[in-house]
């Protein structure tokens, strides 16, 4: 088993595509790498903890690699757009790779170096805090709602071909 943690704008949308990638054991909302112990999703939006909106990634490494992560993370959100994703902006937002080990932080490198004006983040991960149970699952349990129709609903259409 192995562990991820992605930033890629709000964390809902990152998390309905991951949780239907084959070998993807278990994914997790929360935040990461700010200040401030245990920060709840109110003091994220204002933008002054530091804090990103994180999914952490538990997979099956014999089934899914690091490097695929990477590429349905980079293909499945905007890293051109520094702390924004669509309407979504600040810092919470941003585009990062938070990695646990230097194989992780060296495959995220040598992955950007690939792609064209790309302005992800590659820190180490500081802690992890899981976001409150009302954002776990969230596309999952509440997919006819309008922001889950208008955002998710076509990117999982689009990288699913559903």
């Amino acid at each position: 088993m192995q562990t991820a943690y992605f930033a890629g704008g709000c964390f809902w949308c990152v998390e309905a595509v991951f949780q239907r990638i084959n070998g993807v054991i278990e994914v997790t909302s929360g935040y990461c790498n700010g200040t401030g112990v245990n920060p709840t999703y109110q003091e994220i939006c204002t933008g002054t903890t530091g804090h990103a909106e994180v999914v952490k990634i538990e997979f099956d490494e014999t089934l899914v690699s690091f490097k695929e992560l990477l590429a349905v993370f980079f293909t499945t959100h905007d890293a051109t757009t520094l702390n924004q994703q669509g309407n979504d902006k600040g810092t919470q937002y941003r585009s990062a790779v938070f990695y646990v080990d230097t194989n992780q932080q060296l495959q995220a490198e040598q992955f950007i170096q690939t792609l064209t004006g790309v302005v992800t983040e590659v820190s180490q991960l500081d802690v992890f805090y899981p976001a409150e149970d009302y954002h776990q699952n969230y596309y999952n349990n509440h997919s006819n709602q309008p922001y889950c129709q208008a955002l998710i609903a076509p990117k999982l259409a689009k990288y699913f071909n559903e």
